[in-house]
């Protein structure tokens, strides 16, 4: 944890830490709503089969001349049990008797219906085109629209794997600019797919680039600013995150066709690859993987960049050697995944914040894939959520800065777990009690998911950083799949799954007490580091426990 002293020596906070974090906002900006594009691309606007006495306009027929385009469609499509035009059914014929236009037909047998052999027609009020519209993703086949997300989702739970420990071999700057040109090739092909397959197969790959995306851009901020700031880092770029949500849902209102949708949203990721290129390596990282000389450079070009020249001139190889000492002679070791589980207090921190994120993130996801509680549209519903989560996060940094990471989180995240308790016992007629308590959910929501990952950052080692947090990922990934099976549960109770999504967050709360309190705490560059602290806290608490006997 000596690399704090050099951090001191350059400037911890100062143009070059704002500008890395400005280069890094501006990249969450443009590439983190790509998670939610499917709220969009993949909406299932209202349809119905489609029949030739009212869609074919050559058809004619002196009945229908006379009639109404709600009688035609009595006529052609049958009722659901909510007495509305089936979606998925029509008369194999016309069914005049339904107009009783030649009396009353009291012994006319059930009449015969057919699935949507000729297709389907679709409302284009809302949206012109999206991927249901164009492979018909209904009826028969509408659970494919589920198999695009957990896809996405299947991609980010193996890019926490690959990319994490790519991450810790090859560095954070050349890992994040791989992902952008990943996710800009896949995003921009999937507007063009095709085919379903192929679309759900660069969907796949857009999930892999996204989750190492997220993970490197708060590793290249955290690793260069000191303890006190790095709250506030990580809530900025959480916000960098909501007004791309903004974006979004601006973009889709004003753009209705799914592929140029696609394409908007895909194409400025190219154009981030060329401010990228200014991005600074983890000095931090560079250090503990044996490469003094390089972390050297980029130590002496934040000193020049944030004025302390004097400062730089005087940082020579011979002291960066000796104070980093014990961190160098620990990188002589590679460091593999299995090293996170091998002493006792790595791996109590490994299972612990696994369990926290896992149940957090089913709960998390589990409001967010179910926001149609909120009875509104989809703009509407990302746009709030997005509005919600700005004054969250600056909430979110408040409460980190001044009661600590873990009673920070004991308390947001029950607050959390409260909201969507309360949703599930608020009855169904009360649906402004149910927005409110579902917004204040979305707020909590962002915030509980600050704290965890600014408490999981500042607890995991540098030389491994990257590889951990790809493993607790790999729990949250597996949470965040799993939250859209929990609404099958309402075929036994309707609110049993918001009683689940509310009572996981709670009880991952009680485990972050088991967890140390890193406020104001230098991060640390070693397992060793961990290790040390542990060993430091047993000392001090029974040099206390001593005193307090000798006093007596």
């Amino acid at each position: 944890m000596a690399f704090q002293d050099l951090l001191d020596q350059v400037g911890s906070l100062g143009r070059f830490q704002i500008l890395q974090m400005t280069l890094i906002f501006i990249c969450n900006v443009i590439v983190a709503p790509h998670s939610l594009l499917e709220n969009f691309t993949a909406a299932a606007p209202s349809h119905r089969c489609w029949v030739s006495i009212l869609d074919n306009d050559t058809f004619s027929d002196n009945k229908s001349g006379i009639l109404s385009q709600d009688d035609l469609l009595r006529i052609s499509i049958p009722l659901d049990s909510n007495l509305r035009p089936d979606k998925c059914h029509r008369f194999v014929q016309p069914q005049w008797h339904l107009l009783h236009l030649n009396g009353t037909f009291s012994g006319v047998a059930e009449p015969e219906i057919e699935p949507c052999v000729d297709g389907w027609v679709y409302d284009k009020s809302t949206f012109l085109s999206t991927i249901v519209t164009e492979w018909d993703l209904v009826c028969e086949s509408q659970s494919l629209d589920s198999i695009v997300k957990f896809l996405f989702l299947t991609g980010m739970f193996v890019g926490n794997t690959l990319y994490g420990h790519l991450t810790d071999r090859f560095g954070r700057k050349l890992v994040f600019r791989c992902a952008l040109v990943q996710l800009a090739v896949s995003e921009t092909c999937a507007a063009f797919a095709p085919t379903f397959l192929i679309y759900c197969s660069l969907r796949f790959l857009a999930g892999i680039s996204l989750s190492s995306l997220l993970t490197n851009s708060s590793l290249l901020t955290i690793e260069w600013i000191k303890p006190k700031f790095q709250a506030t880092a990580t809530a900025l770029l959480l916000c960098a995150v909501a007004i791309g949500q903004l974006t979004l849902a601006g973009l889709a209102f004003a753009i209705q066709n799914w592929h140029h949708l696609q394409l908007v949203m895909s194409v400025p990721v190219f154009f981030l690859l060329i401010p990228t290129r200014w991005l600074s390596e983890s000095a931090r990282w560079l250090i503990v993987t044996n490469k003094p000389q390089k972390s050297l450079q980029e130590l002496r070009r934040a000193a020049h960049m944030n004025g302390m020249k004097s400062s730089g001139d005087t940082l020579t190889m011979e002291v960066v050697i000796s104070t980093m000492k014990e961190e160098l002679e620990t990188s002589q070791t590679k460091s593999s995944p299995w090293d996170l589980f091998r002493t006792p207090n790595m791996r109590k921190r490994m299972c612990l914040l696994s369990l926290v994120r896992f149940m957090t993130w089913v709960s998390v996801f589990g409001l967010m894939f179910n926001l149609q509680y909120l009875r509104t549209n989809a703009f509407l519903s990302v746009g709030l959520h997005g509005i919600i989560s700005i004054p969250a996060n600056l909430l979110g940094i408040f409460l980190l800065n001044h009661m600590g990471r873990r009673i920070s989180q004991l308390f947001v995240i029950s607050l959390f777990g409260i909201s969507l308790l309360a949703i599930a016992f608020v009855p169904q007629e009360m649906q402004i009690l149910r927005i409110v308590l579902t917004t204040l959910g979305g707020g909590f929501s962002f915030v509980s998911v600050c704290c965890v990952i600014v408490h999981s950052n500042e607890l995991l080692p540098t030389t491994i950083r990257a590889t951990a947090l790809g493993i607790i990922g790999i729990s949250g990934s597996s949470g965040a799949a799993l939250s859209p099976l929990f609404m099958i549960l309402v075929t036994y109770f309707d609110s049993l799954p918001w009683i689940i999504y509310g009572v996981f967050p709670i009880i991952g709360s009680l485990f972050v007490l088991l967890l140390p309190e890193t406020k104001n705490q230098p991060l640390p560059d070693s397992i060793q580091d961990v290790e040390n602290e542990g060993r430091i806290s047993r000392q001090t608490k029974q040099k206390d426990a001593f005193i307090k006997v000798t006093q007596f």
